[in-house]
């Protein structure tokens, strides 16, 4: 990240990995000889010896999977809850507009995986993470088997081991506590699912 001034940096590990879990749909951006390529897939953020893995799955028919050759860096970028924040919500005067939000990024060199267990592992994990327990939960097992297979061959999984990560919160912390208070009022005002979100994130971690 090019700029993260020290007071929304965060570098605790358990703080950037639990904000990777409960934010697992992500940008993965890699360089290619033509430009920067992007894709949007949700991610297993998994414990990895010292470090974690992002493991994912990308359609066959995306050719950005080709470039994850274990050698070509990658950055995978997972957004928070953000929103507008209007200057008439703070004590202290003058002020300006601003934008607060949480954002992780992951650094690191993917490697694809078209290893039929490696593909349906993370598939089937991703599926139970999203359908859970209820008594109506989709499972691939009751699909036809020919129907599944043809299905997993249209993918790619890929894993990433992260060597770096970088945390910005940005939510108001070199403002005073009053100011923090009144944003989340405003917020929380605000009637938008959006804007609740962001109000309930700051109460977390903007210390208020």
């Amino acid at each position: 990240m090019t700029y993260i001034p020290q007071h929304f940096r965060v570098s605790d590990e358990h703080t950037l990995r639990e904000f990777m879990r409960t934010y697992d749909f992500a940008t993965v951006v890699s360089s290619s000889p033509d430009g920067l390529v992007t894709s949007h897939v949700p991610v297993l953020v998994r414990p990895a010896g010292a470090t974690l893995a992002i493991a994912g799955h990308m359609a066959r028919a995306n050719p950005h999977w080709q470039l994850m050759d274990g050698a070509t860096p990658a950055l995978v970028v997972f957004h928070g809850p953000h929103g507008y924040v209007s200057p008439t919500w703070y004590e202290t005067a003058p002020a300006v507009p601003t934008w607060n939000y949480g954002v992780v990024h992951a650094h690191g060199v993917p490697r694809a995986n078209e290893d039929d267990a490696f593909v349906r592992g993370v598939l089937e994990e991703l599926v139970r993470r999203y359908e859970g327990d209820r008594p109506d939960s989709w499972r691939p097992g009751g699909l036809p088997t020919d129907f599944y297979n043809r299905m997993l061959r249209a993918i790619v999984g890929f894993e990433m081991a992260a060597t770096r990560l970088e945390g910005k919160f940005k939510l108001g912390q070199n403002r005073s506590v009053e100011d923090r208070r009144r944003t989340i009022a405003g917020l929380e005002n605000a009637g938008s699912r959006e804007a609740a979100w962001l109000a309930e994130f700051m109460r977390r971690r903007a210390g208020v």
